[in-house]
């Protein structure tokens, strides 16, 4: 059981005290039953008193510590580390890995984790995230038990930050290419040295640990390497920061240099070569996307709901008299509708271990697609006044097309669900 809700409940009560599932009723719905708008299809229904447990308690956090500073973090493009410390706290981060102080929760809680964090901003749902799933799931899934014991525990409390290593400047969508190379020392034995450049790295600049992917030189392998700050001798290792971003500015991104790096080999995963590796990562993390970015669609259709029922045009009509209006509210509120449903399916069948790769493609895919879209045409209800960050629509807006773009830009999903609609190969 989480630290998040050992101190909301008694040790394990929560799971003890769970009931059955009723028993499923198809008869008619009583006439008592009300529309939500905010949860059309009943999705709360589908999670356990625990998810809907962590979903609260990740709400109260981001809605009371998180909103309030993001304003101007995003005008300052500033990131505060405590964040990663107040959330290792909660028992937010890694939530859903087994052990090693992590709270061992199902992957649609940790999925409802990143929805919370994302209503309030994709920036901090991408630190969390790299942290999180990237990162330390990398090293739950991949790492060996010495490096679980040494990096687990302190990541989750926050007190270790990561960074993930596998995008570089001439390779975005082609990780195969990657020219990063690890290479055996010339003279101290159980020793790499790493060479090369990764970007649009998220957290690398504040990283304690940074999960780098490289080619063995002898082999042409793709491994993963723990680089860990702190014994990284001056020169060897870079990690600039990359300023004026349009997106994102809530986040730190950065690069990271590596001029003959030495790692040790104790720091390599074992077990694991080629690009599995980065990709079963890359999966864990967009299916946590997938549900954030609804967080995102969530909280824009709640900014226009409101400024269209409080503003007045036209003989003093509210806004949400307009049939063109509702239009665009209806259309998002069905779009956050199906996302949901299909990330928590998705989420079910990972738990399962029944969950493809393609499936995480096509909710990643759709969900951050349908959010953007949307969050653009909920955008044109505020009028001129959008282009006030104080209304905050245009901020989800410019963070939304980043959502698109990494961890598999769109397109690029589309090719992976094709060939396997098709069986042939699209890439090239």
């Amino acid at each position: 059981m989480s630290r998040l809700l050992c101190r909301r409940f008694p040790a394990r009560a929560l799971l003890q005290a769970r009931p059955a599932l009723p028993t499923r009723s198809y008869a008619s719905a009583s006439p008592a039953v009300q529309f939500d708008w905010e949860d059309p299809l009943g999705a709360k229904d589908l999670l356990t008193e625990e998810e809907l447990a962590v979903s609260e308690t990740a709400e109260r956090y981001c809605q009371e510590q998180l909103l309030p500073r993001v304003l101007q973090a995003y005008r300052d493009e500033h990131y505060d580390p405590k964040i990663l410390r107040e959330m290792g706290e909660l028992g937010l981060l890694g939530a859903n890995l087994q052990g090693y102080g992590c709270a061992g929760v199902s992957d649609v809680a940790g999925a409802l984790i990143t929805r919370a964090v994302e209503r309030v901003d994709s920036g901090y749902r991408s630190g969390m995230s790299v942290q999180s799933s990237l990162v330390m799931g990398g090293i739950h899934e991949f790492g060996s038990e010495e490096q679980k014991e040494r990096y687990l525990p302190d990541m989750a409390k926050g007190k270790l930050l990561g960074a993930f290593g596998l995008t570089e400047p001439n390779h975005g969508s082609d990780p195969g290419s990657m020219e990063t190379t690890a290479r055996e020392h010339p003279t101290k034995k159980g020793c790499y040295l790493l060479k090369g450049s990764k970007t649009w790295i998220t957290n690398s600049p504040i990283a304690d640990v940074l999960l780098v992917w490289a080619k063995l030189q002898e082999t042409g392998k793709i491994r993963g390497f723990l680089v860990d700050r702190k014994d990284c001798p001056a020169g060897t290792l870079e990690t600039p920061k990359i300023s004026n971003k349009t997106g994102l500015r809530a986040s730190i991104t950065g690069m990271i240099h590596l001029e003959d790096c030495p790692v040790p080999k104790e720091n390599m995963f074992p077990g694991v070569e080629g690009l599995k590796g980065p990709f079963a990562c890359l999966n864990s993390a967009r299916y946590g996307i997938s549900l954030g970015v609804m967080g995102a669609l969530e909280d824009c259709l709640a900014r226009a709901r409101t400024y269209a029922l409080e503003r007045k045009q036209f003989k003093g009509n509210p806004l949400a008299k307009y049939q063109l209006i509702q239009k665009k509210l209806a259309d998002a509120a069905t779009d956050i509708s199906y996302g949901v449903l299909a990330s928590i399916q998705v989420g079910r069948l990972k738990e399962q271990g029944k969950a493809t790769p393609e499936m995480i493609s096509m909710v990643k895919r759709q969900n951050c697609d349908r959010a953007l879209w949307n969050a653009r045409v909920l955008q044109e209800i505020f009028g001129g006044n959008a282009v006030s960050d104080e209304y905050g629509i245009g901020r989800h807006v410019a963070n939304l097309y980043v959502t698109q773009t990494y961890e598999g830009q769109s397109d690029i999903h589309s090719l992976i669900l094709g060939r396997a609609i098709t069986g042939v190969q699209a890439f090239v």
